[in-house]
């Protein structure tokens, strides 16, 4: 039996991780997220196709909420697997325009929040010597684009921090896998924080066309299965500008200066 712990599980990326996961033989899913009646719909599609499912609530930028999450399913299951960190936020405005409460809470959910959660249930993994911790960054996280300044922040700090850690566990049998989603076809942009910390509720062209979530989470999972330090999945476009960032900056400099988003 594997256990898998999904952060920001009741939608989007999150939520097609579980419906393809659950499909599995043998799994035993902890969804969290903050919306507990989504969260309840997605787990029933979960028990649905035949595997253990629970429903935890939590805000990734409540440490307190982090703490009895993980104290719960500690006390409830033996071992936690597979981990996670999905949950997150993302930003459209300028950094002119953008008020320092809007890039602490970026900070605060998508870097701090996995964070916490990382080292409240390492010491249970590094004790079983077992464990695979998966963070869902971003193209974002390798490169920044218009409009994204904290969000892309916030996922270059994932980068940053979990390639240290897995240079500190190796050997201690846990895993440390970053995935760099491209667009993907979710609410990120209608979710997206603005200047002011309001909603964008718009959205964005590029995320409209982008891959099906459920695509995306089948690729992902192979991923993970195949114990990737680091993979990128998304569309052409997307490929380019991390190739064209790592060689070529210049050039992609020019290119992302001239792009307009909604």
């Amino acid at each position: 039996m594997k256990t898998i712990f999904i952060t920001g599980a009741s939608s989007g990326i999150g939520r097609a991780l579980a419906l393809v996961w659950s499909k599995q033989k043998n799994i035993t899913l902890i969804l969290a997220a903050r919306n507990i009646p989504t969260l309840e719909k997605v787990s029933e599609q979960c028990r649905a196709n035949g595997s253990q499912s629970f429903v935890v609530g939590m805000d990734l930028a409540n440490r307190d909420s982090i703490h009895a999450v993980v104290k719960e399913i500690e006390l409830r299951f033996p071992q936690i697997d597979i981990v996670v960190h999905n949950g997150g936020i993302s930003q459209r405005s300028t950094v002119k325009d953008t008020s320092l409460e809007v890039f602490r809470r970026l900070m605060e959910v998508n870097f701090f929040g996995a964070v916490t959660l990382t080292q409240l249930l390492l010491p249970r993994m590094l004790s079983k010597k077992s464990g695979h911790i998966v963070v869902v960054s971003s193209v974002m996280g390798k490169l920044g684009f218009p409009l994204r300044s904290g969000y892309a922040a916030s996922k270059h700090a994932l980068h940053g921090f979990f390639d240290s850690l897995r240079a500190e566990v190796s050997g201690e049998g846990i895993r440390v896998t970053l995935v760099c989603p491209g667009y993907v076809k979710t609410n990120i942009s209608m979710d997206a924080l603005k200047a002011d910390g309001s909603k964008h509720h718009q959205m964005d062209e590029a995320t409209a066309n982008g891959m099906d979530p459920a695509d995306f989470a089948q690729k992902m999972i192979a991923a993970v299965d195949a114990g990737k330090e680091e993979v990128s999945i998304g569309g052409a476009r997307e490929m380019l500008g991390i190739y064209l960032k790592r060689f070529f900056p210049k050039i992609l400099s020019r290119m992302v200066s001239r792009s307009r988003v909604n």
